[in-house]
Formats: structure tokens, sequence, C-alpha cells
């Protein structure tokens, strides 16, 4: 079991790689989804904060995270 701490569960990550079409997993290659998960939610996260603040709002909505999300992924 690993010693790191993630936001998401390894079961979940597991599950998407599932989904995405893998047979099979490595635990290596779920911890290292999880962590990129983890960075690319938190910069999703820190952006939607600063559109928020920016529109004068305290809360986060929807549209923010899809701004945000575009900002951080370039699509």
């Amino acid at each position: 079991m690993p010693s790191e701490e993630f936001e998401f569960g390894l079961a979940p990550i597991y599950r998407i790689l599932k989904k995405a079409g893998a047979t099979r997993a490595g635990e290596d290659a779920i911890i290292e989804l999880a962590k990129t998960l983890d960075q690319i939610g938190t910069e999703i996260g820190k952006h939607a904060v600063e559109l928020s603040t920016h529109a004068g709002r305290k809360t986060i909505k929807a549209e923010d995270i899809r701004l945000a999300a575009k900002y951080v992924t370039k699509t």
C-alpha cells in the first residue's frame, strides 16, 4: 500500500483506466495517474478561485470550473 495521500482513492483511478480500455494496470501507473489528476485538479481549482474572485463572488460556479479547465488543459 503506498504511503502517499491522494484526494482520489486508487480504486476509482483504476476504474478510470479500465473505462479507458486498459486490461490491466500496474500500481505504479495507478499512483502516477492519481498524482497527475491531483495536480491538474489543484491547478483548475486555483484558476476557478481567481475567476470567481474576479467576478466578485465567493462561490465557485460550474462555469468557473469549465473556464479554468479550458485554461489549464489548453483545449
